[in-house]
């Protein structure tokens, strides 16, 4: 097996096995961020809003098999930590025969239900044909999405986020290359963007599990570990559902915003998707420390290495200060050149409001980063309730917020912005609260 994170210097470990997570989660960005910029460049503005506005339904529907499959990393973590090769495979094989049939039933539904899909988020007559179109070819990347995260969370969680990396990679490079054929070249408009994106989802989650499969022999399954048993079901239902439920509640609360960004037209659509891309483009870095702390945890937590725990804590809310202050100083002072690398620079309200947005979120990273490590520390010492009522009151806050402020004619659509770092705040209060409460009673 691979990298023990219950040995050796707390954060040498963690940051080693941090890095190339952080690098592979902005690759995958790059997926639809290549669309965006592509699209939003030699297309047009309703091209790009409509492109931006799948984006957030696809991130809502990925976030689904996302949840399961780090919710399933996280046992594979701590059965690792214990040194339990059989219960690690598993729950391997239950997992995945579980996660596998969620994602197929997903796909179906996503095809049942794509004409309702303008009503619920509001989209406007003059670009949902454009979204249609692009959502019927994104659709069928849903069950490579499901085989990228599982087999990327079952080598994360034995320690390898190289390998991960490296498909991401191959992949990225790939849907820029074809993107620029398929909607250049071909003049294949935003269904050719949509179509470079699944091939090269495909190449990262078909690739990654045969490279599992031929490199990986010790942790292949046998027929033996080929049992749906009552307990490992449960066991997997405990950590994946519960992560599954913070994951989706978070990006369902904002698939609830984007329908009433779309309210305000196809300029602030536009704005809002492209301040989007930069915005999780910025705060990645600390959302996937926080993946990798979430690792850290559970393999300590497992092998019952309290010490470890408490350093690596420690250690992890220094480094994502640093990473949160930095990236709000970035954002804060290049959001203008930000913009422009995605729209045309003679759009000028779109580049206005897409500034406005970014200067109100870039200036509260720190507050996301601690709350990415909130999540990580609770679902790594097998609390994924806890991090599921932090999401709840970070989106509820987020979405009441934008919902009353932006109805204020004086406040308008900036509502919406501010919204965002107030759930930050208060989310993190509460998961503070709850840490300081456990460890005085201990």
């Amino acid at each position: 097996m691979n990298g023990d994170l219950t040995k050796g210097p707390v954060m040498k470990s963690m940051l080693c096995f941090a890095v190339p997570m952080i690098l592979g989660n902005l690759l995958q960005q790059c997926y639809n961020v290549a669309d965006t910029l592509i699209v939003g460049q030699f297309i047009g503005s309703d091209a790009l809003a409509a492109v931006g506005s799948a984006f957030t339904l696809m991130t809502f529907l990925a976030s689904i098999l996302l949840g399961l499959c780090m919710g399933s990393g996280t046992l594979f973590s701590i059965r690792f930590g214990q040194k339990d090769e059989e219960g690690l495979k598993e729950a391997m094989c239950t997992s995945f025969l579980l996660i596998a049939a969620l994602a197929v039933i997903l796909n179906f539904l996503a095809f049942l239900c794509l004409d309702g899909i303008s009503v619920f988020l509001r989209v406007p007559a003059d670009v949902w044909p454009l979204m249609r179109e692009y959502l019927i070819v994104i659709f069928c990347g849903i069950p490579a999405v499901f085989l990228y995260n599982y087999f990327a969370s079952l080598l994360r969680s034995v320690g390898n986020s190289v390998v991960p990396l490296v498909f991401l990679g191959v992949s990225a490079v790939l849907n820029i290359a074809l993107d620029l054929w398929f909607v250049i070249g071909l003049k294949r408009g935003v269904a050719g963007a949509a179509e470079a994106t699944v091939i090269s989802q495909y190449v990262s989650g078909v690739g990654l599990m045969v490279y599992y499969w031929l490199r990986f022999p010790t942790l292949r399954v046998q027929r033996r570990h080929m049992k749906l048993r009552k307990k490992c079901i449960q066991e997997i239902g405990s950590f994946s559902v519960l992560t599954c439920i913070q994951q989706s509640v978070m990006n369902l609360g904002i698939l609830m915003v984007q329908g009433l960004v779309n309210s305000f037209g196809p300029a602030v659509m536009a704005a809002f998707a492209a301040a989007v891309k930069i915005d999780s483009f910025a705060y990645m870095p600390v959302q996937d420390f926080g993946n990798a702390f979430s690792t850290f945890i559970a393999q300590n937590y497992g092998a019952g290495k309290k010490d470890r725990i408490r350093a690596g804590l420690k250690g992890a809310v220094i480094t994502a200060a640093v990473f949160g202050i930095l990236l709000s100083a970035v954002v804060w002072i290049g959001a203008r050149q930000l913009m422009l690398i995605f729209v045309n620079a003679s759009e000028t309200e779109i580049i206005s409001e897409g500034v406005r947005y970014l200067h109100i979120e870039g200036a509260f990273y720190c507050g996301i980063g601690c709350l990415f490590l909130l999540y990580g520390l609770y679902r790594g010492v097998g609390k994924p309730g806890m991090s599921v009522v932090l999401t709840v009151i970070s989106l509820g806050t987020r979405v009441a917020l934008a919902y009353l402020l932006s109805a204020i004619p004086s406040i308008g659509v900036v509502g919406i912005w501010w919204s965002v770092p107030i759930g930050w705040g208060l989310a993190d209060l509460v998961g503070l609260a709850y840490y300081i409460k456990k460890k005085a009673a201990a």
